[in-house]
């Protein structure tokens, strides 16, 4: 039977799941490094509040694969699928627990990034919101966190690695280039997700951004010099 080609995956998904892993990667580095590399830390951690804040809003309005409602799982989908008998295009019902999950740690990562502080040069942009005792906290469970978050992002790829030796089904070259060969009738090119949802998206990501930043927070006065007193003698 031939293969039909169908637009899968549009552009501004593609560039958000790289940009993401490049990000993430980084961060992960950075952290570990600590010291000055702090300092990417955190503008790492902004980048990616971004990015989340767009995928949110792409999930949407975004094109026809890429929006939630697409990929929901629910327990007929996923029934479905553990029977052998999903048929789909884009995240199966699986899939999209990791992608859930994945990221709903990384927005708990970067929340309590923003707040938190390594008791030595680096704190978060909006760590002067709260006290000392809930930085620490919140730093203490994002650096726990990580470890989930590294089994969720090795679990990914696991998936990934299963599905392009076992059924012969390549998930990564759709993300590189948009395209995927489907049977006949499996489904059709994505629509949608125009340059309105595009611009409506990247806004918010900028907004994200700027609040993630501290930008808004006043600036802390400087203390009022007292005037020194010159002994009489």
């Amino acid at each position: 039977m031939n293969k039909q080609r169908i637009r899968l995956w549009d552009l501004p998904t593609r560039l958000f799941h790289w940009l993401l892993v490049m990000l993430v990667l980084t961060s992960f580095i950075s952290g570990k490094i600590g010291g000055n590399a702090m300092e990417w830390h955190g503008k790492c951690g902004l980048a990616i509040l971004g990015l989340l804040a767009f995928r949110l809003i792409w999930g949407i309005v975004g094109s026809t694969y890429a929006r939630f409602a697409s990929f929901f799982p629910t327990p007929a989908t996923v029934a479905a699928y553990l029977r052998g008998e999903w048929r789909g295009l884009g995240h199966n019902p699986l899939g999209a627990f990791s992608v859930f999950g994945l990221l709903g740690l990384l927005a708990f990562q970067v929340v309590s990034g923003l707040f938190g502080n390594d008791d030595i040069a680096f704190r978060g942009y909006l760590y002067d919101l709260i006290g000392k005792d809930l930085s620490d906290r919140l730093t203490g469970w994002h650096k726990l966190s990580v470890n989930l978050l590294i089994a969720l992002v090795a679990l990914h790829v696991s998936a990934i690695l299963f599905y392009a030796r076992v059924k012969k089904d390549n998930l990564v070259k759709p993300m590189l280039t948009g395209w995927k060969e489907v049977d006949p009738g499996e489904g059709g090119s994505a629509t949608g997700g125009g340059p309105l949802a595009l611009i409506v998206a990247l806004l918010v990501a900028v907004a994200a951004v700027y609040g993630g930043s501290g930008a808004w927070l006043p600036t802390p006065s400087s203390p009022v010099a007292t005037p020194s007193t010159t002994p009489a003698w």
